[in-house]
């Protein structure tokens, strides 16, 4: 009976210590996988800081920035919603969706069907976005390739530098945008 007893201990003793560690795993799990992960979320409202952008002179920069973009970030997609003003000086909104596994995504706007594929840097620190995007103008298919490179500066500010080919040669520039 004595040996009974002393079993039923070791038993319960063990069941409490896998019981414990059990519900520690649930709670942290996530946790871990989080700061393992290391990637940046950039959800939030942004508007353009444009004292410490560096737009240069190009207007379709200035334009498409000025409106500020909210961001949703969410598991493994982020979607930016962007105000710009087009060249008669209306609003505009254009939504992105990008997959953050560099898995292509596909999105359509009146300019026509962009393809882009997004990758985490190997530090997960900076979103590198690279976008292609064919459209007909004036009766010629034209491609235009752009990159996006997003980083935190620190809680409250994105930094973007990004470059696309114009008509003129390439544009490049750094935009920095402030957290509402």
């Amino acid at each position: 009976m004595k040996k009974n007893i002393e079993s039923i201990g070791r038993n319960s003793s063990s069941f409490m210590q896998v019981f414990s560690l059990t519900i520690m795993l649930a709670l942290f799990a996530p946790v871990i996988t989080n700061a393992q992960s290391g990637s940046v979320n950039f959800s939030g409202t942004y508007a353009l800081n444009a004292e410490k952008s560096a737009l240069g002179d190009n207007q379709r920069s200035q334009r498409m920035w000025a409106g500020g973009f909210v961001v949703t970030q969410e598991a493994n997609l982020m979607t930016v919603v962007r105000t710009s003003t087009n060249q008669n000086g209306e609003a505009t909104t254009t939504t992105m969706k990008y997959t953050l596994d560099g898995k292509e995504s596909v999105n359509t706007s009146q300019r026509g069907d962009s393809k882009s594929v997004a990758k985490w840097s190997a530090d997960g620190k900076t979103l590198n976005i690279e976008t292609s995007r064919t459209f007909d103008m004036n009766g010629t298919s034209m491609t235009m390739k752009s990159t996006e490179a997003w980083s935190l500066t620190d809680a409250k500010t994105v930094t973007i530098a990004y470059a696309f080919q114009g008509m003129d040669g390439e544009v490049k520039a750094t935009v920095v945008c402030d957290k509402k």
